[in-house]
């Protein structure tokens, strides 16, 4: 069984109201008053210098401009001197498994940056164990000292019929879930032509959230703003994240959605995004900030939501608005306004001391009254959290790889053949369906590494088959022999492998059958960089930092061998994600996500 904390879970506000009242009112001493800071208030928009606060049972009692009569013998008294104080900053949507870490590497690499409450949607873990390993997480996430909520994965498989994950969850699994303790909603909706098709299975999914009083997460990954969007607005979705322009953003408020503007560690939609705001003036109340996708190199290196706050007032936001973007408006949206997101009495007392707005300079975090980081580093312990022995092991490959299992065999009797190859864009989820024309030699198609078209895998890990299927991709730039492996591969995690070496592919692939899982890259039968991550073949169980480190020597091995695509990592691990257009590889083949159907290799 999985360890337990030392963390209390925060009492509801119906037990501490009259606590609350008395320390307002002067009756009762605050646990712990801050003083003399200048008051972010994302209710009303402004900054209020000359404020106190009043802390007590983990919740804001008093906001105002002298907290004098709620000092007592016992109460802690922390001076701000002038300083920002800013509601703890909220992560709308994001997956922690993207992290390379467990739920609590994952709170203690964020919580010095800031972020007091996340919603995180454990889809990755769900695709290889099943409603058990929505479960693990869900109970992790409870243990946590800050607010970690957890949305109930949707689809698994993401694309019924085009891929085959390691779990399938239904109808039935997300009514169960709906009765959770820590479960908010249902997770980004995939599928959306099943919703405007009105898939039964999705239909069923969104009426047992909505009959729960919970929200339903949205994922509307096309262009097209036409009567597919209208039918999958429709269907339910009430948010979404995968808008990349800013007429995106204005069609998703305009039907009563939230816009959720992501910067990632490889997704980069803020900017054209915010222009809906900035320059077009649409009312900001229905943009949230998230970050999606984040790896450790990132939360370590580079922040996590100060990091997308700070890179939104870039963008022309005001502070305060790009604040209310990462705290009230996801409260407000997951139906917890009055829990989280704003420094307002009987909140939880989740509040920032900042140096500087504009900078996200963040001194001091407090959550639920109680001080969890200083200067950036963290000021608790959070104990670790034992994973399951069936969390694991979870790597099946059937058999030993070797070279001729990527073997590509062209059409008989040809010279030259015309492919159908995965074209990644930088900073961006989709890809581009490419053409290529590839030589035949002795019968099977050669790699143009001239042109940057190398070989790309999709090897079977979760029943054992021993399948690869075969295809090719262009974009990531490499110039030596070399292969990189990953078993996380969005959404159904099967193993992807890039190489330009068969070789070193399987070299690569089997390395990671050894170890459970993880990332690897090798060079002319050499290892060069591995991050292990034996839960799930998605998170290891090593400090974030360490992790993180381990990244840095992957990313810089991947330059070395000629990639320079910014977090090329992450666009590998997605390559796989045939619910975002245009070109997938999956275990059934070549997808074409346009159409939602698949396509041969061989023009």
């Amino acid at each position: 069984m999985p360890n337990t904390t030392a963390f209390a879970k925060p009492r509801p506000w119906t037990e501490t109201a009259p606590a609350l009242v008395d320390v307002a009112m002067g009756r009762k001493p605050a646990d712990l008053v801050i003083r003399n800071g200048r008051w972010v208030n994302v209710h009303s928009g402004e900054i209020i210098p000359g404020t106190d606060l009043a802390i007590s049972a983990g919740r804001f009692a008093y906001c105002g401009p002298d907290a004098s009569h709620a000092i007592g013998q016992g109460t802690k008294v922390v001076d701000a001197g002038g300083r920002y104080l800013v509601p703890g900053l909220c992560d709308a949507h994001m997956h922690v498994e993207s992290g390379m870490v467990t739920v609590t590497e994952f709170s203690r690499a964020v919580i010095p940056h800031g972020t007091t409450s996340m919603f995180i949607d454990p889809h990755e873990i769900a695709n290889v164990l099943g409603l058990k390993g929505v479960r693990l997480m869900h109970d992790e996430a409870l243990a946590m000292p800050i607010n970690v909520h957890v949305q109930m994965p949707s689809c698994v498989p993401s694309a019924p019929g085009l891929e085959n994950a390691g779990a399938v969850l239904t109808v039935e699994d997300v009514a169960e879930a709906m009765s959770w303790e820590n479960i908010v909603g249902l997770g980004e909706v995939m599928n959306f032509p099943g919703v405007a098709a009105n898939n039964p299975v999705m239909t069923g999914e969104i009426a047992e959230t909505v009959k729960a009083g919970k929200t339903v997460g949205g994922h509307y990954a096309s262009p097209d703003l036409g009567l597919p969007f209208h039918g999958y607005v429709a269907g339910g979705p009430e948010d979404d994240h995968e808008g990349t322009r800013a007429e995106d953003a204005i069609a998703r408020v305009r039907q009563g959605m939230k816009a959720m503007l992501r910067l990632g560690s490889a997704w980069y939609d803020v900017a054209s995004q915010i222009k809906a705001v900035t320059e077009m003036g649409i009312d900001p109340r229905n943009f949230i900030l998230c970050t999606d996708d984040s790896h450790s190199g990132t939360l370590v290196h580079d922040g996590h939501m100060d990091r997308v706050v700070r890179h939104a007032i870039q963008q022309g936001l005001k502070p305060v608005t790009a604040i209310q973007m990462a705290t009230i408006n996801t409260a407000q949206h997951f139906r917890l306004e009055r829990e989280i997101g704003s420094i307002a009495p009987g909140r939880l007392a989740d509040v920032l001391i900042v140096s500087d707005l504009a900078e996200m300079k963040i001194d001091e975090v407090y959550a639920r009254g109680v001080r969890v980081a200083k200067a950036g580093r963290l000021d608790i312990d959070i104990p670790a959290y034992a994973y399951p022995t069936e969390a694991k092991n979870t790597v099946k490959l059937g058999k030993q790889l070797g070279a001729l299992d990527f073997d590509i065999k062209a059409p008989e009797g040809a010279n030259e053949v015309r492919v159908r190859v995965i074209g990644v864009i930088e900073n961006q989820a989709p890809t581009r369906a490419l053409e290529a024309d590839l030589p035949v030699e002795d019968g099977l198609v050669g790699m143009d590494r001239r042109n940057d078209v190398c070989q790309i895998a999709l090897v079977e890990r979760h029943r054992s088959t021993g399948q690869v299927t075969n295809a090719f991709v262009s974009g990531f730039g490499y110039v030596k022999d070399c292969a990189l492996a990953s078993t996380v591969a969005h959404d159904s995690h099967h193993m992807i492998v890039v190489g330009t070496n068969k070789a070193d592919m399987a070299l690569a692939a089997n390395r990671l059958g050894q170890v459970g899982g993880g990332v690897v890259l090798f060079s002319q039968g050499k290892e060069l960089a591995l991050v292990e991550m034996p839960i799930a073949g998605l998170m290891s169980d090593e400090r974030a930092e360490i992790v993180a480190a381990k990244a840095d020597k992957l990313v810089q091995a991947m330059r070395d061998m000629g990639c320079s695509l910014n977090n090329a990592y992450m666009q590998h691990s997605l390559l796989a994600l045939v619910v975002i257009p245009e070109l997938r590889i999956s275990d059934v083949g070549l997808v074409d996500v346009r159409t939602f159907e698949k396509v041969d290799l061989f023009v």
